[in-house]
């Protein structure tokens, strides 16, 4: 992508809507665009940034073993009025009615939907366990949206529902999304603590948000440092190994970790002081389980191995995808602008040019560029060096490829990390390793 093309449109003032950090920042660097109150459009880099959270979230929930497929944003109102929820749910329900005078909703939830396919199909408990997700749009009509995607009213969300044949098998799939969910945020740069939610008028204690730190996070948390020290993705646990994940559940879940709502200072006594420690944190995704509260009234009964029926055990799984994006921002910034972790990033590096028209600069960057591929962008602006330089930051690319008239005639780039400032003067090889190597 060469800037001198590119539709990224910086702005250099902050508009005055923009309460928090991730929220100036997005539009600042030309991530989205408000078109209403609570509802944006995605601009090419923040679309390139959701598509990469989008796509580590898709690659673990397969890799634990959910399938994806896609529901319709609009629902009939029918499912909800079945399962009980359509007059209960309140205003955030954006109810329509179609040319037939259909009752419909734009869906801010799936269970009914999910449960009502599933039931078609499945016939026997033989087709258990099974744990169906997807990726779409939904809509909750927040009377008051604020804090840009971080509280929206239309937002992208990923959501999987598990059916089981008995609480047991319910509880395994709880602790495989459990552990999914800790290896898709660390993939992300983020340390998500897990916290036992209050599960309402279900109840039960099958119920975690997972929390990252942020200084304008919602709540207040308290945790054990064990947290921020593991490594998820070399967790010797297998999803499929019920013995042992229900050990690393119960190992994990050992360390304290709470809300301000759920603080227990008599259990955070406990804690050695060393490893205590408090902060504020934004909910980026939350699991339950709810057993049979849709199975039931919508009538999802199936063969029992005796002979009999049985309704299957439910539990559902969501991160929500658009806000992550706010999120990562807000654990991942500083005042020039916002340092996206490797994994995330729209483009890894930028490749500045720092003297257009320069035959050795120019040479040099365009090579560098084409080695890159879609890997970089290349500011061939005629602009400032100083311009650049903001504009680079304030985008958070992990890297900066740095080429002027000197260093091009020494055969060298002066490469700049993002995340910690560091530069160094390299070959334009090297250069292309580090960018490509993360």
């Amino acid at each position: 992508m060469r800037l001198s093309r590119a539709f990224l449109p910086t702005l250099k003032e902050t508009p005055a809507e923009a309460q928090i950090a991730s929220h100036r920042l997005m539009l600042r660097a030309g991530l989205v665009r408000q078109t209403a109150a609570g509802i944006y459009a995605w601009l090419p880099a923040g679309l390139r940034v959701l598509r990469n959270v989008e796509q580590i979230v898709r690659e673990e929930q397969d890799r634990a073993g959910a399938q994806e497929i896609l529901m319709p944003t609009i629902q009939s109102a029918e499912l909800w009025r079945a399962s009980g929820r359509y007059e209960d749910y309140g205003k955030e329900m954006l109810r329509i009615t179609d040319r037939h005078e259909r009752e419909m909703l734009f869906g801010p939830t799936n269970e009914e939907v999910v449960t009502d396919i599933f039931k078609t199909y499945a016939k026997s408990y033989r087709d258990l366990p099974r744990n169906l997700y997807h990726i779409q749009w939904k809509f909750r009509d927040e009377v008051r949206p604020r804090f840009g995607v971080m509280r929206g009213r239309e937002f992208l969300m990923k959501d999987a529902y598990s059916f089981d044949l008995d609480k047991a098998g319910a509880e395994h799939s709880y602790r495989q999304m459990f552990l999914a969910y800790l290896r898709t945020f660390q993939r992300m740069g983020l340390t998500a603590v897990p916290m036992r939610a209050d599960t309402g008028p279900i109840g039960g204690d099958l119920s975690h948000e997972f929390i990252i730190l942020a200084e304008t996070g919602e709540s207040g948390v308290f945790y054990d440092a064990a947290y921020e020290s593991t490594d998820w993705a070399k967790a010797d646990v297998s999803t499929d190994d019920v013995g042992g994940l229900k050990a690393f559940f119960e190992r994990v879940t050992t360390n304290y970790a709470a809300t301000d709502e759920m603080h227990d200072t008599a259990a955070w006594d406990q804690v050695p002081a060393e490893r205590r420690r408090e902060g504020r944190g934004i909910e980026v995704g939350h699991i339950f389980f709810f057993g049979t509260k849709y199975a039931a009234p919508l009538g999802l009964t199936l063969a029992g191995p005796d002979g009999t029926t049985v309704t299957p055990e439910m539990g559902s799984y969501g991160i929500g995808v658009s806000r992550l994006v706010g999120a990562l921002i807000e654990a991942n910034h500083d005042e020039a602008g916002i340092k996206w972790p490797d994994s995330v990033a729209p483009w890894a590096a930028a490749v500045l040019n720092l003297r257009v028209g320069d035959a050795g600069t120019d040479a040099m960057c365009e090579s560098l560029y084409a080695a890159l591929g879609d890997q970089a962008v290349y500011d061939d602006r005629n602009a400032r060096a100083g311009e650049k330089f903001a504009d680079a930051d304030l985008m958070g690319f992990p890297w900066q490829a740095i080429v002027g008239p000197r260093g091009a005639a020494a055969g060298k780039v002066e490469l700049k990390r993002r995340a910690t400032g560091e530069r160094a003067e390299v070959s334009p090889e090297d250069a292309i390793a580090k960018i490509r190597g993360g």
